[in-house]
């Protein structure tokens, strides 16, 4: 008797591993697979009872009369489409371990049919040497969002680079700080903190943060206005530079518009310079513009501020 219990259970996760639109089963098909799960012997009328059941409960089955053919689950918690960007998106990410990115596809790929699960192999896609070996991601945004959600005290040790020892390595004293938000900027996610130590705001790489710990003390609260620049210094920390922000301009050939958009965003202000190029102005700090400024030394030239131009052009004499 307990396994008649079970048999819409097992229906259900019979049609979502083995069923879509191109992998039709067959109510032969049906009482087979589920005699070999349950090991019990079932008719049609059984599968017909239970097709009915799921259906009552909310999921969206095709039937004979639909397709000509049998049964296949219609609806899933997830497109294909949808499934396979994610899993795109989780392989290239570098912040993501090797381990955890194998892990998260898996669950991801478990929502869709056998055989579109087929459709992502390694095969598709190059080999992400670039990963972290970081295995404390999840765990640190997990900590981060319980202090921020509670509005409580944060406190972590944190890793930078040292130049004295010319390697990266954890500063001695913990940092205390007051977590406000994450962002994800340059494909890292960021914690954006304040601080009774700092007037402005400050920011942190998540990925580099060791040991997070949600304090019993409770977080100043913010009036609105506070929340709006928190919003702005996110904006305006082009790839998380830190220093104060300025307004830049920047005249630079259009046939890196496309890439200047991905990284500037919405407050990329462009307005026509000639057939060639156009002027561009955004808000950033003047270590955010020298960097971007490299990164298009062919195509990219920094107009103003003058004292801008000056340490540019400064940079680059250095690297003569």
């Amino acid at each position: 008797m307990a396994e008649k219990k079970h048999i819409s259970f097992t229906m259900l996760q019979i049609l979502q591993e083995e069923s879509d639109a191109d992998h039709i089963l067959s109510a032969n098909d049906l009482i087979s697979k589920i005699q070999q799960r349950l090991n019990i012997t079932i008719d049609r009328r059984t599968v017909y009872s239970n097709i009915q059941i799921l259906r009552q409960a909310g999921y969206e089955i095709s039937d004979v009369s639909d397709n000509g053919k049998g049964y296949y689950l219609m609806q899933r918690k997830f497109e294909k489409g949808e499934i396979l960007l994610l899993c795109n998106a989780i392989h290239a990410s570098h912040i993501i371990n090797q381990k955890q990115s194998t892990d998260l596809i898996k669950k991801l790929l478990g929502e869709l049919s056998r055989e579109q699960q087929k459709e992502f192999t390694s095969s598709v896609y190059l080999p992400n040497r670039l990963k972290s070996e970081n295995k404390v991601l999840f765990f640190n945004i997990e900590i981060i969002s319980e202090a921020i959600r509670d509005g409580k005290m944060l406190q972590f040790a944190y890793k930078r680079y040292d130049p004295e020892k010319k390697k990266e390595d954890w500063r001695k004293e913990p940092y205390l700080i007051e977590p406000r938000y994450i962002v994800w900027q340059d494909s890292r996610p960021y914690l954006i903190a304040s601080s009774p130590k700092y007037s402005n705001f400050i920011h942190f790489r998540i990925d580099r943060m060791k040991n997070p710990k949600v304090m019993a003390d409770p977080v100043r609260r913010f009036s609105r206005s506070e929340h709006q620049e928190a919003y702005r210094y996110a904006e305006n920390k082009l790839f998380m530079f830190a220093g104060p922000t300025m307004s830049v301009v920047f005249r630079a050939h259009n046939r890196i518009l496309p890439q200047l958009q991905d990284i500037l965003g919405p407050q990329m202000n462009v307005s026509p310079s000639d057939g060639e190029t156009s002027i561009l102005r955004c808000t950033t700090t003047e270590k955010g513009a020298v960097f971007l400024a490299q990164q298009f030394l062919d195509a990219i030239e920094i107009i103003a501020p003058e004292s801008l131009r000056k340490t540019f052009r400064n940079t680059l004499q250095k690297y003569q």
